[in-house]
């Protein structure tokens, strides 16, 4: 199937349905995989699929569809359907298509490794049942994906790549016998990312996995605030990579649409001003495993610098929000950030909390339009003089995410690189604790 040939079929589709402007998007997916169930290997596959987007402007109205049938005929009905959908859609201006867009990209092994797959997933399985007896894996998996897609527009762009990559996940609980005697089991927990080498290193050590797995077995055994620090108390948090990228979600969420439309981005007006910690400098990684420096509306992302120092450089809307809001267009991809390390090893950075938490989950939901929040912290130990101890259960903390940006004192010099984000540990003072 040549794709190049299919996406321009799909824009002559639209053309001769009288689009003023449109958008076509073709995939091709080759997945490989060893999937984990209950502590066992359970099946091996691979599969291939096929999926055409299109989008079509009539009048400054918007359609678009999602296509798996690629026939003349299915093409053909799907651009007549577009058109019927576009007149009932309301008319906006700043609706457009990019233009003058070229790259071809490719990187990463684009051939599976079925030997590697299958290691790494022995590997995971042997590494629970000698280290993690208690922990069950509910579901895992080692994959190899590879992905074929082409992005053309009727004002010329024209963007195709070919990635490969391979993936690591783990998802599960453990169960055990608590110091009360009581059977218990831990909440869920996962941990997973993706690497363009498997051979690297063992699966276990990879994306923070083994740790978790770990982790569950030692929250089992949880215990409450007042048990843990007599009631309710101002102190640290110590955030996992994976709570810092929850964090930092929030920030990209105000520096996008949404936000900026709707005018309750509380950084609209701040490109230039230090409005973060200076230990935090967030830059993309637009070329990471599984990733390519395209975004969604069709334009090459450049190498982006978001935070320098804790000073916010740039907002990042999209060419619709741009034109609605008269902002700057920055293009970015669906994922690929990486956070600066720091200065601090994760053992000092725990020694000098006194009373606080490591958290390993933000269940925080929206925050306010201003950032305050109150939320649920999850896969968490409780940190009292230095030392981690119990896991807690039932723990709330509440205060503001950009107040939390602003208070972080500390950055760990290790990270985790998923592929999709590399983050490192870092500590926030003053959060409250229920």
């Amino acid at each position: 199937m040549n794709l190049q040939h299919l996406a321009e079929q799909a824009l002559l589709a639209l053309r001769r349905e009288g689009a003023d402007a449109s958008q076509v998007n073709v995939t091709r997916t080759a997945l490989t995989e060893v999937n984990i169930n209950l502590n066992e290997p359970s099946l091996l596959r691979s599969t291939q699929s096929h999926k055409l987007t299109l989008l079509g402007l009539w009048d400054g109205r918007k359609a678009s569809t999602e296509l798996s049938d690629l026939s003349a005929e299915a093409l053909a009905a799907a651009a007549a359907t577009l058109r019927t959908d576009a007149a009932a859609a309301p008319q906006d201006a700043a609706n457009a298509v990019s233009s003058g867009q070229r790259a071809v990209i490719s990187h990463g092994p684009l051939e599976s490794d079925l030997a590697a797959l299958t290691d790494a997933a022995a590997e995971l399985l042997d590494f629970r049942a000698a280290n993690t007896p208690s922990m069950t894996m509910e579901e895992g998996a080692a994959t190899h994906t590879c992905v074929d897609a082409h992005v053309v527009t009727s004002g010329g762009s024209d963007l195709a790549c070919n990635l490969g990559w391979y993936g690591l996940s783990v998802f599960g609980t453990a169960r055990g016998t608590a110091a009360d005697g009581t059977v218990r089991s831990s909440s869920f927990n996962y941990a997973g990312g993706e690497t363009e080498d498997l051979r690297g290193a063992p699966a276990s050590s990879r994306f923070g996995m083994g740790d978790m797995m770990r982790e569950l077995t030692r929250s089992i055994d949880t215990r409450g605030v007042a048990d843990c620090f007599g009631g309710k108390f101002t102190g640290d948090v110590v955030l996992t990579p994976m709570a810092v990228a929850t964090l930092l979600g929030w920030l990209h969420a105000q520096v996008s649409d949404m936000a900026l439309i709707s005018g309750s981005s509380v950084y609209r007006d701040k490109v230039g001003e230090v409005i973060a910690s200076p230990l935090l400098t967030l830059g993309s990684w637009f070329d990471g495993p599984g990733v390519a420096a395209i975004s969604a509306d069709g334009f090459v992302a450049p190498p982006l610098q978001l935070l320098n120092a804790g000073r916010l450089t740039t907002l990042t809307p999209s060419l619709y929000g741009s034109r609605k809001t008269g902002l700057k267009h920055v293009p970015t991809a669906a994922s690929g950030w990486h956070l600066a390390a720091g200065e601090t090893p994760l053992a000092g950075l725990l020694q000098d909390v006194q009373r606080g938490a490591v958290v390993g989950r933000l269940s925080m939901g929206n925050p306010a339009s201003n950032g305050d929040f109150s939320g649920v912290i999850k896969n968490s130990f409780a940190i009292q003089g230095g030392e981690v101890g119990s896991a807690l259960s039932e723990t709330m903390i509440n205060g503001n995410v950009a107040q939390m940006l602003r208070d972080v004192v500390a950055v760990s010099t290790e990270r985790i690189d998923t592929g999709g984000w590399c983050m490192p540990w870092v500590r926030v003072s003053g959060l409250h604790f229920s």
